[in-house]
């Protein structure tokens, strides 16, 4: 085999991939799709007490054997952000999204999007972007708003900084 005859191997081996590759998305697109429009119609705001949150194998979790076992397989062995919360009188251990376990305060009444016992969104969740800029516009305005110190009243440098 020559130099070439490699070379054709390997541009029909990544063409191969790249196809595979695109209807593999094609495919969980649209199963991800038909989740969120299911999670849509069964998700309803409740108001919970949360009281611990953790990040912990799902293996190794107080979820239900059922929820275990439906488990993907690969999630079995991940990490998932668990939060042991009080729904009612009932305490029960709830999966959360990630952005939502980031930004749950703990032993707090929240209300929240429950769709069976996963959580999928937080009442006055705020983005990234949005939580950026009022940490700025608060630096700006504590640093504009400084007081003047008694001593900066008799510095004779920032006296004359002024006139």
């Amino acid at each position: 085999m020559t130099g070439l005859d490699y070379l054709v191997l390997v541009v029909i081996f990544v063409a191969a991939l790249g196809v595979g590759l695109y209807f593999l998305n094609k495919w969980a697109s649209t199963k991800m799709v038909e989740q969120q429009e299911t999670m849509d119609r069964v998700k309803q705001m409740v108001t919970i007490f949360v009281i611990d949150k953790k990040k912990e194998k799902a293996a190794n979790s107080t979820l239900p054997k059922e929820v275990k076992s439906k488990l993907p397989k690969i999630y079995r062995f991940m990490k998932v952000p668990l939060v042991k919360a009080k729904v009612g009188p009932q305490i029960v251990t709830l999966i959360s999204e990630q952005k939502v376990f980031d930004a749950l305060p703990v032993k707090k009444n929240i209300k929240v999007e429950l769709a069976g016992i996963y959580i999928a969104g937080m009442q006055g969740l705020k983005s990234k972007k949005e939580l950026q800029a009022m940490a700025k516009a608060k630096k700006a305005k504590g640093a504009s708003a400084e007081p003047e110190k008694w001593y900066d009243k008799i510095n004779p440098r920032k006296l004359m900084k002024n006139k």
